[in-house]
């Protein structure tokens, strides 16, 4: 198993230096082995393992009684899917959430490596982390998610943050307990990361953040291996859940309530692939229509593997929502085949034709990077085209950012901060407008939108999204949370709308 080895000492933890030298001269029980980008991005041919016998282990099962625990979470949606997992565990050894890290006896950091900005982010909490272990020294500290899987990082953390008590990835959530009970009584750093991909870990326990909308994992990793991204480095290959898994979970959260389910992976519509049978994410979406939950979306989708039969499948409509999220990250076919993307622009052209033709009242949203590595004028020019031509309602959109490890980051770039700042303010101004226009159409338009609270600017307004995803803020009684209501559209902002209650 291809892991980062757990440094045993009885005695006081030894520092990064020391803890490196004493691995060369071989003082140590155990040997240190990095996570490896080289071997992570080796794709083993060996069948992905399916397990349902997890079990918190006997010893570990009330070790948190009237202790706290805090996770910081940072990333996308697949990193707060881990939080839940992570906090289900914990509740399972007996710890009570908190808000308060003051209070926490264990604190984790679930990190996201995709731009450095989230990194520094992580380094910088880490630095006001220390003066609260050195007045606790009981608590336990711990680094987990996509940043652990990086060799830098690694040696980063044990190098300038000896305090830490824990590194270990995402491949290995599960070890969680076990990690815990060498962190908390061998007075050692626990690092484990693994730089192949774990097996599926079923009935995993999960506290889910809230009761109307819920994150459902259908596969994990990505084989695309974009020059940019670290993704397929961090989160490992292409692996699918079994179908009856996915279908059994979606029915239970509609027996507990549940009125939206997400579909998460990193390449969420490459579902079925790996699998020994033909089923595709359209199978999938096919049988979960069927589910009485009201609304199903999934994210996040590749254009190079969203086929025809998915869109026929999404046409049917019902529970199945149509606002599509496709990154398009460049408008060029010269960067995209730089970036190693698979398609090119006209291929993502003709794919949002064939959507629009069967999915008339079809949102898009998508991911743009600006500024990539030599990108000219004319090319940044093709973005904007091409976002004009989509007609794109949202985008998520930013300066590139090397990683570490990724090809990318090794290429000369010729092009100066200052056109990428100005070439995203021009791209996002265009955003905006688009953004804008597409609110104005709802105006005297009656919306279903699902309930989840109070505004967070004001509480005696009510805060809700539609099918489309689009923030609608309303006056209402307080029961109305929970429910989906019809609300007629009286004013558009760029990125919200705002309306009246429609009573029966």
């Amino acid at each position: 198993m291809n892991e980062i080895q757990r440094t045993k000492s009885s005695g006081v933890k030894p520092t990064p230096k020391e803890h490196l030298e004493r691995m060369r001269k071989g003082m140590t029980e155990a040997t240190y082995q990095p996570p490896d980008l080289r071997k992570a991005k080796k794709r083993l041919k060996q069948d992905v393992m399916v397990h349902y016998d997890f079990q918190i282990p006997l010893d570990m099962q009330k070790i948190g009684i009237n202790k706290h625990y805090y996770i910081r979470t940072y990333g996308c949606q697949m990193n707060e899917h881990d939080t839940e997992v992570m906090a289900g565990l914990l509740t399972s050894m007996g710890f009570t959430q908190t808000d308060k890290m003051s209070q926490a006896d264990v604190i984790l950091l679930n990190t996201c490596a995709i731009r450095e900005n989230a990194e520094n982010k992580v380094f910088g909490e880490l630095g006001h982390l220390k003066p609260l272990k050195k007045e606790n020294p009981d608590v336990i500290v711990g680094i987990c998610g996509c940043m652990s899987q990086e060799e830098a990082v690694v040696h980063r953390i044990m190098r300038k943050h000896p305090f830490v008590d824990m590194i270990f990835g995402t491949h290995n959530i599960h070890r969680l307990p076990h990690l815990l009970k060498e962190a908390m009584f061998q007075k050692a750093m626990v690092v484990e990361v693994w730089s192949k991909e774990g097996d599926i870990i079923e009935n995993l326990p999960k506290v889910r953040k809230g009761h109307l909308k819920a994150w459902v994992n259908i596969m994990y990793g990505c084989d695309k291996f974009c020059t940019y991204c670290i993704v397929p480095y961090t989160r490992g290959k292409e692996r699918s859940r079994m179908p009856e898994d996915i279908i059994q979970e979606v029915k239970q959260l509609a027996q507990e309530g549940y009125k939206e389910v997400t579909l998460l992976g990193q390449n969420v519509n490459a579902y079925g692939k790996d699998l020994a049978f033909d089923y595709s994410l359209g199978h999938l979406m096919d049988e979960l229509r069927l589910i009485d939950i009201p609304r199903i979306r999934f994210t996040t989708s590749h254009p190079k593997d969203f086929d025809d039969h998915l869109i026929d499948i999404l046409a049917k409509g019902k529970n199945l929502l149509h606002h599509i999220h496709l990154p398009v990250q460049s408008g060029s076919s010269d960067i995209l085949r730089v970036m190693a993307r698979r398609h090119t622009r006209e291929d993502y052209l003709t794919l949002v034709k064939k959507i629009q033709a069967k999915i008339p009242n079809v949102t898009l949203t998508t991911d743009i990077i600006v500024g990539f590595p030599n990108e000219t004028d004319e090319q940044f020019e093709e973005t904007l085209s091409l976002v004009r031509t989509v007609g794109f309602e949202h985008a998520f959109t930013f300066i590139y950012s090397p990683r570490e490890g990724t090809p990318a980051a090794r290429w000369k770039d010729t092009t100066p901060m200052e056109v990428k700042k100005s070439r995203l303010q021009r791209l996002n101004t265009l955003v905006n407008q688009q953004s804008k226009q597409a609110m104005e159409k709802y105006i005297n338009q009656v919306v279903d939108v699902l309930v989840e609270g109070e505004s967070r600017k004001n509480e005696a307004v009510l805060a809700g999204y539609t099918e489309q995803n689009k923030l609608v803020n309303f006056k209402a009684p307080k029961h109305l949370i929970g429910q989906i209501v019809p609300v007629k559209i009286t004013e558009a902002k760029t990125w919200s709308l705002y309306g009246e209650w429609v009573t029966e």
